[in-house]
């Protein structure tokens, strides 16, 4: 099973949208999530910095400059969903990947308290 860390940088972003209210609080993940066109459209505009800072979790020993090395998206690219967020808690908590569980966790309560 893979390893994870924490993108701090992610993290950093993901915090930064919710304050400025760009997130989407009711979506479908499922549909709303970054497809592999999306994900390969997004890296055609844009680095692989900027494509690592929708991920929350970053995995250990993989390339940087690889799809293998990001984990848990947080966002379609504009903004931050709550369901994304729920989803990376839920699957990281699965397969015990503590450090970004608890991470998107905050995250999502950052999120709760600022659209309250």
């Amino acid at each position: 099973m893979a390893s994870y860390e924490v993108n701090t940088d992610a993290v950093d972003k993901a915090r930064a949208l919710i304050d400025a209210r760009q997130y989407v609080l009711d979506s479908d993940w499922g549909d709303a999530q970054p497809s592999t066109d999306d994900q390969n459209a997004f890296l055609d505009d844009h680095t692989w910095g900027e494509y690592a800072s929708w991920h929350l979790g970053l995995t250990v020993g993989a390339n940087d400059e690889t799809k293998a090395r990001h984990g848990f998206v947080f966002g379609d690219f504009r903004r931050v969903h709550r369901s994304a967020l729920i989803a990376c808690v839920y699957r990281a908590s699965e397969w015990r990947h503590k450090d970004v569980e608890l991470a998107a966790h905050d995250l999502l309560q950052h999120l709760d308290t600022t659209s309250a």
